[in-house]
């Protein structure tokens, strides 16, 4: 079925080009952007429609050194494994490995965004959201999104560092408040105290920047690409990707006696 000449087509606004020049929006790649305009700062605008002030780019900046890496997580080892099956193709590990950034690792900042955004919708019954929230989570034995941590306790420094930054550079705002009044409540229904981890904190940093939950978890995706692009540097050097298969291999198949 044809669309009618009255059905207007989709558009895009990110890029257009004539014989001599790209556009990134508005912006000549060549005139504007090469040599002149920061990483950081392009994709802000494309993402969001807005070059980020001094403080959010430190923010931005911090989040994306802050998921960058964090040692051999399942995003890494999928990443060497598949890097491992297939070295002509260094893209491919990436892909592997960014499949894992998801609701258990590394793109949880996403969840707990939309939590601390209920907590702020209730305006002056935020503290009894927050409240409920935490005793929702407990009665279904389930995590909150944005703490707790095998490792790092009773606290993550890597979120007291972010929430440092908020508070440093003037961006501590409504969903660092939000983060404050959940963690008393997620306390309180535990009976003791629980880790704020480093999504937890970047939900709120973000989301006190005006970063929407539901693209939260695009800086996760690109920050994650450059660990993943070191993983597999660090694959060339000192191939590890053997070692792995044989040490699952030897772990989890059992013997058997010969026949």
């Amino acid at each position: 079925m044809s669309h009618s000449k009255e059905t207007s087509a989709p558009r895009t606004k990110l890029c257009h080009y004539t014989t001599q020049a790209v556009y990134y929006g508005d912006d000549d790649l060549v005139r504007d952007l090469i040599g002149q305009a920061s990483f950081v700062d392009v994709f802000m605008k494309q993402t969001f429609g807005r070059v980020p002030t001094a403080a959010q780019r430190r923010i931005v900046e911090a989040v994306l050194v802050t998921l960058m890496e964090h040692g051999m997580t399942p995003s890494a080892i999928a990443t060497r494994m598949i890097y491992a099956s297939s070295p002509e193709n260094l893209q491919a590990g990436v892909a592997a490995g960014l499949l894992a950034v998801a609701s258990r690792f590394i793109g949880t900042m996403e969840p707990a965004a939309a939590l601390l955004d209920h907590i702020v919708a209730a305006g002056e019954e935020g503290a009894n959201e927050a409240r409920r929230i935490a005793a929702d989570y407990r009665a279904r034995r389930e995590a909150v999104p944005g703490f707790g941590h095998h490792l790092h306790r009773p606290d993550d420094p890597r979120a007291i560092a972010l929430l440092g930054l908020a508070r440093e550079v003037g961006t501590y705002g409504s969903r660092c408040e939000a983060l404050a009044q959940l963690a008393a409540q997620v306390d309180a229904a535990a009976g003791r105290h629980i880790t704020i981890n480093a999504t937890g904190a970047i939900a709120a940093v973000l989301g006190d920047i005006g970063i929407p939950a539901t693209l939260m978890r695009g800086f996760a995706v690109l920050s994650r690409a450059a660990g993943l692009i070191a993983h597999i540097a660090e694959e060339q050097r000192e191939p590890s990707g053997r070692f792995i298969w044989d040490l699952v291999d030897d772990a989890m198949t059992p013997e058997y006696p010969a026949d």
